[in-house]
């Protein structure tokens, strides 16, 4: 594409911030450390969990650089930035989680494949840019649209990204066009993360933001927008990023029985954050320090200053929910954390019930084992 290329190899990355956990160098994949990234609603840029799965894209030339919107559409375009800047600018603070999040709890059950993930593959931020539901009336879709009259139902996004997975070809995913293109859903074209430009590691110039969903979904360094008919065929859309039962094994599985996974269901840590997918808000937090024989409700705790209340509409929905309770520990003991969304929707207690092949979704209740020392002084 003119004016944003993949490299072949990983010699010009860009610098991240040494305190970051590296879980993977070529590609680069880390976190930050569990007091980094509890230490402020909004997370710093540097301190957002880095996901990659090949060289870190280049920008050459942003003038030069465009989006192509196809598919089963009457009206092909082709976007530039001056195009996209040029709609109206959004504002979401939304969370952005890694599929495979405290994937090394269930490897502790049983070994499961995929980056080793602890807490930290989640990060909450300000994304800013265009509605995608604006940038499809573009190309004649109209708004809260579920299909194309050509037969269009899912929106594929497909980056310049090139990860062995798909056989050197470009990172993809897709979404339903009914969420693409309700503007109340909030998919953005993003352009700014935290009130600055993109940086080359979170998709500059142009990424997607889909929130609500696991990261896998938002797509970054932008090359096209298709209209398809189907889901998106891609690797991470049909051989991965879905949930099976714990019965399910590299022997037996079968990837067409289960769909592709999308809205992340509620989890926690015990110092720090909830999040449930789909805009549900987080009704309460439990916390116990007897290893769950009884409980307290914690203080939530969004924007500084104002209350958190899940459903209102002050609220930022696809957001996490920082949290606090103190305790009085006197011996060691066992903590642990639950949450419980609008919907009712509660975490599993055990992380066996939901272990799966790719260690993927492990929202059981975060359980902090705490030993307490003594001194003689």
């Amino acid at each position: 594409m003119p004016g944003l290329r993949a490299p072949s190899d990983y010699a010009q990355e860009p610098p991240r911030h040494p305190a970051l956990v590296v879980n993977s160098k070529e590609p680069f994949n880390a976190e930050p450390r569990r007091s980094d990234l509890v230490s402020s609603y909004v997370t710093p840029v540097e301190f957002f969990y880095k996901r990659n799965h090949g060289p870190i894209p280049i920008v050459d030339d942003v003038d030069k650089y465009s989006v192509y919107i196809t598919g089963l559409i009457g009206n092909p375009k082709q976007l530039f930035m001056k195009d996209i800047w040029k709609l109206p600018k959004y504002t979401v603070t939304a969370t952005l989680q890694c599929a495979g999040n405290r994937r090394t709890a269930m490897s502790r059950i049983r070994k499961v494949k995929g980056v080793g993930w602890d807490v930290a593959a989640i990060g909450n931020a300000i994304w800013s840019g265009a509605k995608l539901a604006d940038v499809l009336e573009l190309v004649g879709i109209p708004k809260c649209s579920h299909a194309t009259p050509s037969g269009g139902k899912h929106v594929e996004f497909v980056s310049i990204d090139k990860c062995k997975e798909e056989n050197g070809g470009p990172y993809k995913a897709s979404i339903p066009l009914s969420q693409a293109a309700n503007p109340e859903a909030d998919v953005l074209l993003a352009y700014e993360m935290n009130g600055e430009t993109l940086n080359r590691d979170h998709g500059y110039p142009l990424r997607v933001i889909v929130p609500g969903v696991i990261g896998a979904r938002s797509v970054k360094w932008l090359d096209s927008i298709n209209i398809i008919a189907e889901e998106c065929q891609g690797f991470f859309m049909q051989k991965d990023y879905k949930m099976f039962p714990p019965s399910v094994d590299w022997d037996n599985i079968n990837w067409s029985t289960r769909r592709p996974q999308m809205d992340f269901p509620v989890q926690i840590t015990i110092k720090g954050y909830a999040v449930s997918g789909g805009g549900r808000g987080i009704e309460r937090l439990d916390v116990s320090i007897d290893g769950g024989k009884t409980w307290v409700e914690a203080s939530k705790l969004q924007k500084p200053g104002i209350p958190y209340i899940s459903d209102s509409e002050s609220s930022d929905k696809w957001a996490w929910v920082l949290f606090e309770a103190e305790a009085d520990i006197r011996q060691s003991t066992e903590i642990v954390a639950k949450a419980v969304d609008i919907a009712g929707n509660v975490q599993p207690e055990n992380v066996e019930v939901i272990w799966n092949l790719r260690g993927i979704l492990n929202t059981s209740w975060h359980r902090v084992h705490v030993r307490i020392g003594h001194s003689n002084l």
